[in-house]
């Protein structure tokens, strides 16, 4: 859009420099055109590209890191007081005109110190919603004086009837740093995205955060929401226009602009954060009587040559960064695979109602990689898993960087892919079943699951088919294939050894006949001892 004060209106068209044309017939001075009246310049409407002029005057000043001290009584709550500290359904934003949105605000306090400025847009102009203690029910949060007006809010939610036509459920919530969630029908809460992710898995990582939110108000019948964010850091400043569609799978459309304020650093593009405690590939001493936590099991790539590949998530002893390299990743997801009840048995927490998200670039991002960095957590509290694409060019300070994409939010993307894929991954000790030979030093068994696609029809002769394996270090000792009934496929079990000390990217297909049969399974093993 263009910037308004700075649009020119035409006027009527200037007169040569002849001053009057003469008529050839008679002789005489055409007489002067009646003015035409100046069109009316169009009313203003505020859009994404007033977020890409502010961020870019943002990049240009000095980075403010101030935080004012919240008032008394907010600085000092826990997060059960904050979380007691709930917005009121009947003053929702967005009621009064009836549509299928309501807009609500989170409170300060706790975690969430610095003040958001949250504005809804009507007939092209933005407006603050300004701070009220009316909006809010404290619960059993008391101060000891009425808050100030100039308190602020931590971020916003958007609700929408999702689930049943009568009940406006939570669809997609921005609050803390650039961290946003949103749900399909049936999801419960899991993994998060963000908007950026800046030196993630280094030790100088940054948590650039939303000054500014900018919400359209939705047409009464409207079945999307459009808002906008102003993305401030250390390093970057940033315009983000968000498009959310909810259904069954909920999409989220997402445009944007990056106004570097240091040159090479690294930036993590689409960066999605999940957590993962254990799991089937990954067991540990645990009294807990659930066998598996996490809000994903793991990462999925669909490379530019079209193969698809399927990594395990870890808990892993100490931080691991793993790096896909490609020429222009057609996509990357955190999965929830598994979605049997009875492997979490958590009545609350419903892990296995979780979503997948998965990132597709609406036009190629070129050459990078997709990076995994894994965390060691000892519980499902932390957020230890992050997932980003990461570009091969440099970031130069000033040079902006324009990208879009879509975020999809469902409970079943096992469809996209058109081969089989991992059902389970289990580690053993690199011998048979029950025997009591010493494993060789350095060795592992690896067992991956394989159903789908056409393994119900290969699993009648499991001969037919065989697992290709290699490793980037060590080597692979022995490969083979057995049907596994229970899961309407193949088990191919690889052997491996590691020298001490090293770590063998480990990479396992099933094949027949010439013809790829599943998805690419991949997972590091590292020799410690």
């Amino acid at each position: 859009m263009t910037d308004p004060t700075r649009r020119k209106l035409l006027g009527a068209a200037a007169l040569g420099a002849g001053a009057l044309a003469w008529s050839g017939a008679l002789g005489q001075p055409m007489p002067k055109p009646a003015s035409q009246p100046t069109a009316a310049p169009p009313p203003p409407h505020f859009g994404f590209e007033d977020v890409v002029r502010r961020a870019r005057d943002l990049a240009a000043a000095p980075f403010d890191a101030t935080v004012a001290r919240l008032p008394d009584g907010l600085e000092t709550l826990d997060y059960d007081g904050w979380r007691d500290i709930r917005f009121r359904p009947d003053k929702a934003i967005f009621a009064a005109q009836g549509g299928s949105f309501r807009l609500q605000l989170f409170h300060l306090g706790h975690l969430y110190r610095r003040p958001v400025t949250v504005n809804t847009i009507r007939d092209g102009i933005a407006t603050p919603i300004p701070y009220s203690a009316s909006l809010f029910d404290y619960g059993k949060a008391k101060f000891d004086r009425q808050l100030p007006v100039n308190t602020g809010f931590a971020g916003f939610r958007l609700h929408f009837p999702l689930n049943d036509p009568r009940i406006y459920d939570e669809v997609c919530s921005f609050v803390g740093a650039s961290y946003f969630r949103f749900l399909g029908r049936g999801q419960t809460y899991g993994l998060s995205a963000r908007a950026l992710a800046v030196e993630s898995g280094t030790n100088q990582e940054e948590f650039p955060f939303f000054r500014e939110f900018w919400i359209e108000t939705p047409a009464q019948h409207a079945e999307h929401a459009i808002f906008y964010g102003l993305l401030d850091g250390v390093s970057v400043t940033g315009a983000f226009q968000f498009r959310i569609n909810p259904g069954e799978d909920s999409v989220m459309e997402i445009r944007s602009t990056l106004f570097p304020r240091r040159s090479n650093v690294k930036f993590g593009l689409a960066p999605l954060t999940s957590m993962y405690f254990l799991g089937n590939n990954d067991r540990r001493p645990n009294a807990d009587f659930r066998t598996e936590l996490h809000d994903s099991d793991g990462l999925q790539i669909l490379t530019q040559s079209g193969e698809w590949i399927w990594r395990p998530l870890r808990n892993p002893t100490s931080m691991a960064v793993s790096s896909f390299l490609d020429k222009s990743t057609r996509g990357f997801g955190l999965m929830q695979r598994n979605r049997k009840f009875s492997s979490y048995q958590d009545l609350d927490l419903n892990y296995q109602l979780r979503p997948s998200y998965w990132v597709e670039p609406i036009e190629p991002w070129g050459d990078g990689r997709v990076e995994l960095v894994e965390l060691p957590t000892t519980d499902e509290t932390n957020d230890n898993i992050v997932a980003s694409f990461a570009a091969n060019e440099q970031v130069e300070q000033g040079k902006p960087i324009s990208y879009n994409y879509r975020v999809v939010s469902s409970l079943d993307l096992l469809r996209l892919s058109p081969n089989a894929r991992t059902a389970y991954t289990f580690q053993a000790a690199a011998r048979a079943l029950g025997s009591r030979e010493t494993p060789p030093v350095g060795s592992r068994r690896f067992l991956i699951d394989f159903s789908g696609g056409e393994l119900a029809y290969y699993a009648q002769d499991a001969g037919l088919t065989e697992a290709v394996a290699s490793i980037s270090q060590g080597s692979i000792l022995r490969s083979f294939v057995v049907a596994n009934p229970h899961v309407e496929g193949i088990r191919a079990i690889v052997d491996v050894q590691v020298p001490v000390g090293q770590t063998g990217d480990i990479r396992v297909f099933l094949r027949a006949n010439g013809r790829t049969l599943t998805e690419t399974w991949t997972f590091p093993w590292t020799q410690e001892t």
